[in-house]
């Protein structure tokens, strides 16, 4: 089982179908969807991950949503009640805080103050 190999922190859902990989930090109050995929070393707070969404290796997310089919790149920083709709791209290296980035986008820049991206 994933969390044999993770640390899992406090109140933790995980279906059955995600992937999780190695040296993850998973919770405190996490939510890991249907068909995800989270890549090494990745680290999740307070946060739910829709269904069918990938987040890249080393990335960390904080109180925030990330909507279905969205691809989190590596080494990506997103908090402050950040929210992806649905199939929302966030290239890699990049810092999203309070972002509200409605569907089907692609984010190649930084996100340093709160915004709606349409």
């Amino acid at each position: 089982a994933w969390y044999q190999r993770r640390v899992r922190v406090g109140n933790v859902l995980v279906d059955e179908t995600a992937v999780i990989g190695k040296d993850c930090q998973i919770g405190p109050d996490v939510v890991i969807g249907p068909g995800c995929v989270i890549e090494d070393g990745v680290c999740i707070q307070r946060s739910t991950i829709m269904k069918g969404s990938r987040v890249g290796s080393h990335s960390w997310i904080s109180n925030s949503i990330v909507g279905w089919r969205c691809r989190v790149g590596k080494w990506v920083r997103m908090e402050g009640v950040s929210v992806l709709g649905e199939d929302v791209a966030i290239k890699d290296e990049l810092y999203v805080n309070g972002g509200r980035i409605l569907p089907h986008k692609e984010i190649g820049a930084s996100v340093p103050n709160p915004a709606i991206i349409m």
